[in-house]
C-alpha cells in the first residue's frame, strides 16, 4: 500500500490572535491550523472559538488546506467547538490527545451529524490525529485504522514526553521509538505522518536536522510554529533534482527490463527489482512527475 500524498508543512496560528491569522494568508503552507487548544488561553477559549468561526469562510485558502485544532474531548469543550467551526470552508480538524481509537470515534460521529445536518458530503471534514502520550503510541496502530475519515498522524513530542516522565532534549533521543512507530503504523494504514513542533523557533538549524531525520523515518510532513519554519519544511519534505533524477531512470531502467521479460535490472551497478521502481514511482508522485 502507498502512502497517499500528504502535506509537507502545516502552520499553526493561535485562533485568538487575529493579527496572525491575517499574516498567515501569505503563507505558502500546504495547511494552515487555527488553533484553540494550547495556544489559546482559558479564559480566551470562547473569544477565540467565536474568532475562529467568523474567520473560516472568509480566509483565502489559495491552495492551501484548512484545519482547525479543537480543544481536547476530556475538556467538555470540544463539542462547542465543532458545532462552531464545520462548515464548507473546513477541510479538517487536528485533534489532540487521541490516547485511544474510542476518542476518534467519538468525535468522527459527530463530525458525521454534523455534516449531515448542515448538508455536507459525508466525511469531508478531515482529521489529523494528534499521540500525545505513552497510551496513544500503545495504541497507534489501532488508532490509525479507526475511521475512514482520518488522513493522518501527528507526535506531539511535548505531552509524550511529559507523559514518560522523561526530558525532551535538543538531540531528541527519546523520541526515536515513537516516531519510528508513528511512521509505521501510518504508513502500514496508508495515512500520512507529520513530525511535530520545534519549541526553539529562532534555531532554523535544528528545526531542519530534525525534519531530515523525520523525513528519513518515513515522515511526510512536519508542524510549524512560525512562519520562518514553512520554507524549510516544504524544501526538506520534497523530492530534489538528485531523488527526481535517480527516480527516473530507475522508471526507465526498470521499465525497459520488464519489456525484455526481466524481473530485475541493473543501474550503476545496483540491482533494482520492483520494491525500488514503486519507491522511485511513489517519490515522483510526490513532486507531481
Amino acid at each position: 500500500m502507498h502512502t497517499p500524498a500528504f502535506m509537507r508543512s502545516m502552520l499553526s496560528v493561535p485562533g485568538i490572535r487575529e493579527r496572525f491569522i491575517t499574516k498567515a494568508e501569505d503563507s505558502p503552507a500546504d495547511a494552515v491550523l487555527l488553533d484553540l487548544e494550547d495556544s489559546v488561553a482559558d479564559a480566551d477559549k470562547a473569544a477565540a472559538r467565536t474568532l475562529v468561526a467568523d474567520y473560516l469562510p472568509r480566509f483565502p485558502k489559495r491552495g492551501r488546506q484548512l484545519f482547525v485544532r479543537p480543544n481536547g474531548l476530556d475538556t467538555g469543550l470540544l463539542e462547542q467547538d465543532l458545532t462552531a467551526v464545520v462548515n464548507p470552508a473546513l477541510d479538517g480538524v487536528h485533534l489532540p490527545k487521541v490516547h485511544d481509537p474510542d476518542v476518534l470515534l467519538t468525535v468522527d460521529h459527530y463530525l458525521t451529524l454534523l455534516e449531515r445536518t448542515r448538508g455536507m458530503s459525508p466525511g469531508s471534514v478531515q482529521i489529523i490525529a494528534w499521540i500525545e502520550s505513552a497510551a496513544g503510541l500503545a495504541r497507534v496502530e489501532s488508532i490509525c485504522r479507526a475511521a475512514p475519515r482520518l488522513i493522518g498522524v501527528s507526535l506531539g513530542s511535548e505531552d509524550y514526553t511529559a507523559s514518560l516522565g522523561v526530558q525532551r532534549t535538543r538531540e531528541a533521543g527519546e523520541l526515536e521509538y515513537a516516531r519510528a512507530r508513528v511512521a509505521n503504523a501510518a504508513a502500514a494504514a496508508g495515512i500520512g505522518a507529520m513530525d511535530g513542533p520545534e519549541a526553539d523557533y529562532r534555531d532554523s538549524a535544528l528545526f531542519e536536522s530534525q525534519a531530515r531525520h523525520a523525513r528519513s523515518l518515513g515522515f511526510r510532513g512536519k508542524y510549524c510554529i512560525h512562519p520562518d519554519q514553512v520554507p524549510m519544511a516544504n524544501q526538506v519534505f520534497s523530492p530534489d533534482k538528485r531523488e527526481l533524477s535517480w527516480a527516473r531512470r530507475v522508471v526507465e531502467a526498470y521499465q525497459e527490463g520488464e519489456r525484455q521479460g526481466l524481473g530485475a535490472v541493473g543501474l550503476d551497478g545496483a540491482m533494482v527489482d520492483r520494491p525500488v521502481y514503486l519507491r522511485a514511482v511513489e517519490l515522483l508522485s510526490r513532486s507531481g512527475d
